[in-house]
Formats: structure tokens, C-alpha cells, sequence
């Protein structure tokens, strides 16, 4: 437990010095800004014009400067209690997880990596496992639909997420983007190599990223209504 920051006592600033709340805020908008790889204490430390001894007061390391970071943007929401009804709830935590990750474009591949135990990480996870906790009483059941879930919201906001960093890191948007792969696109169609993926390129429509997440969402909720069975919910504590 001694390695874990949330169990840490935390030190008051000195006199004039950011408060480690300060710190987080601006790491943050780094990552935000710049992608999680621009945080160093270093960086933040002097951005904020201070010396990194001083963030070290409070931070041991980078890796426990990302938890901070990790749990201050899972606070910026508070999740509502149980309604009743294990489909809204589940939707509605799989769509504010979707908002915030494409909002910290960053924070999906931190989540991936490393176990998210901050107060507020919880106090998310603790909601969710309540909205499943109305689909089924089994405790395991219920944490495998909440990983099902999380785990689609996750892919499907990586890709959501890529596609928007790949227009910045080229400079170019969707539509010129389309534009400089057509003629490519156009000989693999024609090559007839592909036909399944000619069709795509073709035929298929173009949905928004918020309609086909809405559709992929419906799919997975389908199958859990399917496969997890029917049990009486536990009564609240």
C-alpha cells in the first residue's frame, strides 16, 4: 500500500507554491493539448513557475502525476443512482465514458494500462456496478458486463479518438484527407482483390461516430440481455 499515491499523506504547499491540485489541473491540459507523452514533472513544474523539487513534495513520480490526472477527469461527472432500469443506466455510463474520453484524448490508453483506484475512478466504477447490479444479482456476472461494456466504449472511442489525431498530426481534415487516399482507394476497388471490401467503399454508408457508437452500444447490451440470466436483484444495503 506504502506505493500507492491515494494512500499517501498529502503535504501542504509552501508559502506561494501551486497546490498539487494546480499541478494536475495544468497536466492535464497538457496531455489534453499535447497527448500524455508532453507531461513530465519537469514541463509542468515550470509552466507553472516552479521548481520540480516543488512538485516532487507531493508527487514521487510521473506514473503517480498520471493517476492524479486519471481520477481528476473521472470527477468531472458525477454519476446518478440505479433508476431501475439496467439498459438506461448502462447506456448512459457507456456514453458518458465515450464523451469523456474523446473530451482527454489521452486517457484511453492510460485506462488500458494501469488499474484506475483514485476516489473518483471508484465512485464510478461503484455506479456502474449498480446499474448492472439491476440486470442480475451475480456478483461476477455483473462485473463481466460492466467489463463488456467498458471494453466496447473504450474500442470504439479509440477509434473515434485516432481518427481526430490523425487530422491534427497531418493537418488535414476528413474530407481532404478522402481526397489524397482516393486514387489509391479507387485501384484496389477496381483491382477486384478485395470484393467484400469493395462493397464497404461502395455501398456501405458512413455513419456518424455518435450513430454507429449508438448501434455497436445496442448490440452489446442485445447480447447481454441474452446470454446473462435473469436473476432477482439484491436489495439495497
Amino acid at each position: 500500500m506504502d506505493g500507492l499515491v491515494w494512500t499517501k499523506e498529502r503535504r501542504a504547499p509552501r508559502r506561494q507554491a501551486p497546490s498539487v491540485e494546480r499541478f494536475v489541473a495544468h497536466a492535464v491540459a497538457v496531455a489534453d493539448a499535447e497527448g500524455a507523452d508532453a507531461v513530465t514533472m519537469r514541463r509542468v513544474a515550470k509552466d507553472l513557475g516552479s521548481g520540480t523539487a516543488s512538485l516532487y513534495r507531493y508527487v514521487a513520480s510521473r506514473d503517480e502525476l498520471l493517476d492524479l490526472m486519471i481520477d481528476a477527469v473521472q470527477g468531472e461527472d458525477v454519476p446518478p443512482g440505479p433508476s431501475g432500469d439496467w439498459r438506461a443506466d448502462l447506456s448512459a455510463s457507456a456514453r458518458r465514458l465515450r464523451a469523456l474520453l474523446v473530451r482527454h484524448p489521452w486517457l484511453g490508453a492510460e485506462l488500458t494500462g494501469r488499474p484506475a483506484l483514485g476516489p473518483n475512478a471508484l465512485r464510478q466504477y461503484d455506479a456502474v456496478l449498480a446499474a448492472a447490479a439491476q440486470l442480475t444479482s451475480d456478483a461476477t456476472l455483473a462485473a463481466l458486463a460492466v467489463d463488456t461494456v467498458t471494453a466496447y466504449v473504450l474500442g470504439a472511442a479509440g477509434g473515434e479518438v485516432a481518427e481526430a489525431q490523425a487530422s491534427r498530426r497531418t493537418g488535414m481534415t476528413e474530407s481532404e484527407w478522402r481526397a489524397s487516399v482516393g486514387p489509391y482507394i479507387r485501384e484496389v476497388v477496381e483491382s477486384g482483390d478485395y470484393p467484400h471490401f469493395a462493397r464497404r467503399v461502395v455501398e456501405a454508408d458512413d455513419l456518424s461516430p455518435k450513430a454507429a457508437f449508438e448501434i455497436g452500444l445496442a448490440c452489446v447490451l442485445d447480447g447481454l440481455a441474452t446470454r446473462i440470466p435473469k436473476t432477482p436483484t439484491s436489495a439495497n444495503p
